[in-house]
């Protein structure tokens, strides 16, 4: 199925169930906005960059699903950092989807160029700079998979704008296949033992539990 970068974007966020993005248009994302446009896929104009991410914040709080937001580059995807360290503080998966100058003019200090992958190294679970639209399906579902196994997180995937518009031939890929990451990890029956029978032995016990206790649904069993 011969298609663009930004039609691929769309059919991937269709592939994940996604219902809803949360975005505010510029240069570098304007291809993937008329595709937007073309499938009328729901999206939410915010007044501001970082009203679109601290949406799709509170849409993955209230649903337990993976928050979409859009931006374009440079001050645009910029104005979305603070958004992005609050869901990488509280666990919050999110899938944060930017524009960046075209291939050609990385690294030369272009108009509203920002590297944005080096600004949110420190508050992401993980991200990407896509360069070559066949990397597209594959990092996207990667995207998703990193942002919502584990311990939750926000996941960076920042396209080269001529990305966009690239045709190739789209494939998405049925499973994902990371080297030193396995997504879900299961507790070691013996130090759960171990941890109980020290209860048990306490005289006055204090347990102290985070956040991820609610987010895994385990407060019965605590």
């Amino acid at each position: 199925m011969k298609m663009t970068g930004a039609q691929a974007v769309i059919e991937c966020l269709k592939r994940e169930q996604v219902q809803v993005v949360f975005g505010y248009p510029g240069g570098a994302v304007l291809s993937l906005y008329d595709e937007v446009y073309k499938t009328k896929f729901p999206h939410i104009l915010t007044g501001h960059e970082q009203g679109a991410v601290h949406a799709a914040d509170g849409y993955a709080r209230a649903t337990g699903k993976p928050g979409v937001c859009f931006a374009t580059s440079g001050p645009g995807v910029c104005n979305m950092v603070t958004g992005i360290a609050t869901a990488n503080m509280d666990s919050i998966p999110l899938v944060i989807i930017s524009g960046q100058v075209a291939t050609p003019l990385i690294g030369r200090d272009s108009f509203q160029e920002a590297d944005i992958s080096g600004i949110t190294t420190p508050i992401t679970k993980h991200n990407y700079l896509v360069k070559n639209v066949k990397e597209l399906p594959r990092v996207l579902k990667e995207a998703f998979y990193i942002a919502t196994t584990g311990r939750p997180g926000p996941v960076l995937v920042d396209i080269a704008k001529d990305v966009f518009d690239t045709p190739f031939e789209f494939e998405y890929p049925e499973e994902v296949h990371l080297r030193g990451y396995q997504g879900h990890h299961v507790g070691r029956e013996e130090d759960v033992d171990r941890a109980v029978a020290a209860i048990e032995q306490a005289k006055r016990p204090v347990i102290l539990t985070g956040g991820g206790v609610i987010l895994s649904d385990m407060s019965d069993r605590l």
